[in-house]
């Protein structure tokens, strides 16, 4: 997966959506209608990527392009299941991708920053060498490497610190709390970059559009800290809500988190132009969320 990217062009034909209830699922749906774009979405329990019969019946020459949004995402939970992790990380995906390989579609697949270890002193270009501090960032390794083996047309994309208006993450967590105490305490020694899940799916399509295959980074621009995120978000709907900070380890999770896992966007960036800051992004998600 190193060098530079292979093209191709975008697949015609109806999208097929895989894990569309989830944030990025969700995203991408909304994208298809926006674009007048044909598609069907399926998620659990209709269809599950663990289910050899299910890629069968609903993985077809129908749909020239399958986006696979679904994934085992919890991270902590993947510390004390990792069998069940990789069921869907990198088993389902594989026989996704061999597939996908079959019938001669395109796959676009979603891998994570947690990869890398969080050691580097610059961001992390696609081509540096991973090494995943956690059961859930070996999961999607294998992923990847499944994917690559395939021999499938594929688009791979990496991103990291996903939120969106919908579903339980980051910034709804943090909202959520902020509205109701007067005092939050936020990690300051974790770095990455936000990615909007509505800008993550436009900008994958964009590259589609362009011809883009192989391995990429897509973030929203721009680098924070947890606590500065959290501080954003904070200010926006309860500015008398006090952000404070503390380290990683006042808050011992099952899973270690790199410290350090801004992903290098700038390949993607001269090939689309500049990404959108996160502090755009996340302001208009913050306006935007669904109230739990």
């Amino acid at each position: 997966m190193s060098g530079e990217p292979r093209r191709a062009g975008l697949a015609r034909g109806p999208v097929l959506i895989l894990g569309s209830g989830g944030m990025l699922g969700r995203a991408w749906g909304r994208l298809l209608d926006r674009e007048g774009l044909p598609g069907r979405r399926l998620d659990l329990p209709e269809f599950d990527l663990t289910r050899p019969e299910h890629l069968q019946r609903a993985v077809t020459r129908d749909f020239p392009l399958v986006v696979n949004c679904a994934a085992y995402t919890d991270v902590d939970g993947a510390e004390a299941n990792e069998a069940a992790a990789a069921e869907v990380n990198a088993a389902g995906v594989g026989r996704l991708a061999l597939r996908c390989r079959e019938l001669s579609l395109t796959l676009v697949h979603y891998s994570t920053d947690f990869v890398f270890d969080g050691e580097a002193r610059r961001p992390y270009q696609p081509e540096d060498r991973p090494n995943p501090v956690n059961a859930y960032g070996r999961t999607k390794l294998q992923g990847e490497a499944a994917v690559a083996a395939s021999g499938c047309a594929h688009l791979l994309v990496r991103t990291s610190w996903l939120y969106a208006p919908w579903c339980r993450n980051f910034v709804a967590v943090i909202a959520d709390a902020a509205r109701k105490k007067p005092a939050l305490r936020v990690v300051s020694d974790q770095t990455g970059r936000p990615t909007s899940a509505e800008h993550l799916a436009a900008a994958t399509l964009r590259l589609l559009a362009a011809g883009a295959l192989g391995l990429w980074h897509v973030t929203d621009g721009g680098q924070c800290t947890r606590l500065e995120m959290a501080a954003r978000i904070a200010a926006a709907v309860n500015p008398g809500c006090r952000v404070e900070s503390c380290a990683t380890s006042e808050f011992p999770r099952p899973a270690r988190r790199p410290a350090f896992s801004v992903l290098d966007i700038s390949r993607t960036e001269e090939f689309l132009g500049k990404m959108p800051r996160w502090e755009d992004n996340l302001d208009d998600v913050v306006r935007r969320l669904e109230r739990p």
